[in-house]
């Protein structure tokens, strides 16, 4: 099984990050999503697309494109996992199915603003063009993790209880 996963702490609750994840204005910003439809609940959709990139892979083509899946596990303030999720790159053929799993820890022992996110994303398949798009994702979430750590922390967020 291919599987990348990455983690970061920031300073922010677990259901300020979860949001992060939903909230169309809040993709737009620290994933730099053009467009995205996410329902945080059990069967509810989960996609994404960013614009294509002027750079261009060798086997996969001009990244970019969209990622979609079926939210098939969601806990409030703790977590969600997407499943039978692909990649439509914006050239190439899709690449998938994966799953996507987004897991949020509380760290209560130093403070309890204090979330470990970790990131998971994993598929069943090892050919050539999955390891390619597991290079070139790798970057690519550290990126996007750093993002939403800046994101978080450098607003005051007025919604709701968050």
């Amino acid at each position: 099984m291919m599987t990348f996963t990455s983690s970061i702490s920031i300073v922010a609750t677990p259901n300020r990050v979860l949001w992060a994840f939903f909230d169309p204005d809040a993709l737009a910003t620290w994933w730099q999503t053009a467009r995205s439809v996410t329902s945080p609940r059990v069967l509810g959709a989960y996609a994404v697309e960013w614009a294509p990139t002027e750079f261009k892979d060798e086997m996969l083509g001009r990244l970019g494109g969209t990622f979609h899946g079926t939210v098939m596990d969601y806990k409030p303030e703790r977590e969600f996992f997407v499943a039978g999720a692909f990649w439509l790159p914006p050239d190439g053929n899709p690449i998938g199915p994966m799953g996507l799993e987004v897991i949020c820890e509380p760290q209560r022992t130093q403070n309890p603003q204090i979330t470990l996110v970790k990131v998971t994303q994993r598929a069943d398949e090892d050919s050539e063009r999955w390891k390619r798009y597991y290079e070139l994702i790798a970057p690519g979430w550290e990126r996007a993790l750093q993002s939403l750590k800046r994101y978080l922390e450098s607003r005051e967020l007025k919604i709701g209880t968050l």
